[in-house]
């Protein structure tokens, strides 16, 4: 296994801080262009604590990943959830989701809701393979393009991630 390999795979979670939000502003950047959260809007999400939660995925030198919930009770919302290019491949969309699954069961959500895109296949896949099942979709909600998103949700209750 290469170098860059074995540094991807030691990747460890943790709370995502104030001192993230230049480095994911930037990741929002190159991952979602036009749609990408501005750091006032993590600033923003920063302060929701303690109804949301979020965290990085990191290498001994970047953020390689990062997700967010929003714990309203019964029916948690997943606020984000990617991937750094530099880290795609590991299995890292999957660990993350596993932390989104298991840290809103702990709070008490009965359901896991998202919204995707509905032209990301690979994120759709994900999530279905998680569980997830598309509930609902509304049409043309992704602008400029005209895509639609696909609203899934995970029960909760029995469900192992």
């Amino acid at each position: 296994m290469s170098q860059e390999a074995l540094r991807l795979r030691s990747a460890r979670l943790r709370e995502l801080c104030w001192r993230d939000i230049e480095q994911l502003a930037d990741l929002e950047t190159e991952l979602f262009g036009a749609d990408a959260w501005s750091q006032a809007t993590w600033w923003s999400e920063l302060a929701g604590r303690p109804r949301r939660a979020y965290i990085v995925l990191e290498s001994e030198t970047e953020i390689l990943g990062y997700a967010g919930l929003d714990l309203a009770g019964e029916v948690a919302d997943v606020m984000t959830i990617a991937v750094a290019p530099a880290g795609q491949g590991f299995g890292y969309g999957r660990r993350l989701l596993g932390w989104l699954i298991e840290t809103a069961r702990a709070y008490g959500a009965a359901h896991l809701m998202l919204e995707v895109r509905a032209d990301n296949d690979p994120a759709a896949g994900l999530y279905s393979s998680a569980g997830f099942t598309t509930i609902s979709r509304r049409r043309r909600y992704y602008q400029p393009g005209d895509v639609d998103a696909l609203i899934m949700r995970l029960p909760l209750e029995g469900h192992r991630s």
